[in-house]
């Protein structure tokens, strides 16, 4: 009879950040449908507000779990997982400047300069070393979603390159600097935990975080659209779907932090865009164009490599 090895722990963030990738997709589906009601930041509070209980749960089964209690917080833990909370917030604000300027989607474009940020922030801020072939990966999958989401189909890096000093791509390229100082902010809290396990690391720095990112938009949102809270309150039941997703897809990318740099986990959660394009391929049955098929085959080279290394 055959007999399945376990898996080898530093092969365990793959399949974590695979199902964080997964999960990210259903949350963005589910929160797609509240954003003409509750608007785009209403719909970003749902990930928070409705994903805190969730998070709580999680930790609570951790603990329960594995029989241990919950870790020191010290201010470096505090520094980092405000740090990623609120460049969170940020990275969203700028991506929704971003697409509504003129050239919205150079801008959009811009903002995925986030994996090649997440490279340079973790080494410079957490002195996660890069290889050769993590540098390749990150070009490739930064590269191939470039492609896949360009600012002018006709001739897509040539409009990137000169489109640089325009509003949306400041704005964009401000994004994406959130985005990534996110990732790092949330790597950083999960190695503050005093040696914790990484799913309890995870755990306790997901339920810190979503705590602080409803207390800071929904405080902003109390102050200056009151309405929109009223009515993410009104919109509890759809929203609870989009909450669960949002905190199991966190859950996995912050224990895949946990366990890898954030360069790594990024570049494979570009897997992402490769389901949302299986979905289109199957329910629209859509076609790819050679500008399409160039960048999903870069994105998924990149996608092997940055595994292989793993």
């Amino acid at each position: 009879m055959f007999q399945c090895s376990p898996m080898p722990l530093e092969w365990v963030w793959i399949p974590i950040t695979v199902f964080a990738a997964l999960a990210q997709t259903l949350r963005n589906a589910a929160q797609r449908k509240l954003v003409g009601e509750l608007g785009t930041l209403g719909a970003t509070l749902v990930r928070f507000l409705y994903g805190a209980p969730f998070a709580a749960l999680w930790l609570a089964i951790v603990c329960a779990v594995t029989g241990t209690t919950l870790p020191r917080i010290n201010v470096s833990f505090v520094f980092w997982v405000t740090l990623g909370a609120a460049s969170q917030i940020i990275g969203t604000a700028a991506l929704l400047r971003a697409m509504q300027a003129r050239s919205f989607a150079l801008g959009v474009a811009y903002s995925k300069t986030e994996i090649l940020l997440v490279a340079l922030f973790g080494l410079v801020f957490l002195g996660d070393a890069l290889s050769l072939s993590t540098m390749v990966a990150v070009l490739l999958g930064t590269l191939g979603v470039l492609l896949l989401a360009p600012a002018d189909p006709a001739r897509p890096l040539r409009a990137l390159l000169l489109g640089g000093s325009t509003p949306a791509a400041l704005w964009g390229l401000a994004s994406g600097t959130g985005f990534a100082l996110a990732a790092v902010g949330f790597r950083g809290a999960t190695l503050q935990t005093g040696g914790a396990a990484p799913v309890l690391a995870a755990a306790s720095t997901l339920v810190v975080a979503q705590l602080l990112q409803t207390a800071m938009l929904g405080g902003y949102l109390l102050a200056r659209e009151p309405k929109v809270v009223k009515s993410v309150l009104l919109q509890w039941r759809p929203s609870l779907f989009a909450g669960f997703m949002g905190a199991a897809a966190s859950a996995g990318w912050f224990t895949a932090f946990a366990l890898e740099t954030a360069a790594h986990v990024r570049t494979l959660g570009l897997v992402e865009l490769v389901f949302s394009y299986a979905l289109s391929l199957k329910l629209f049955r859509e076609r790819f164009t050679r500008r399409e098929l160039t960048g999903m085959l870069l994105l998924v080279a990149g996608l092997v490599l940055v595994t292989l290394r793993g």
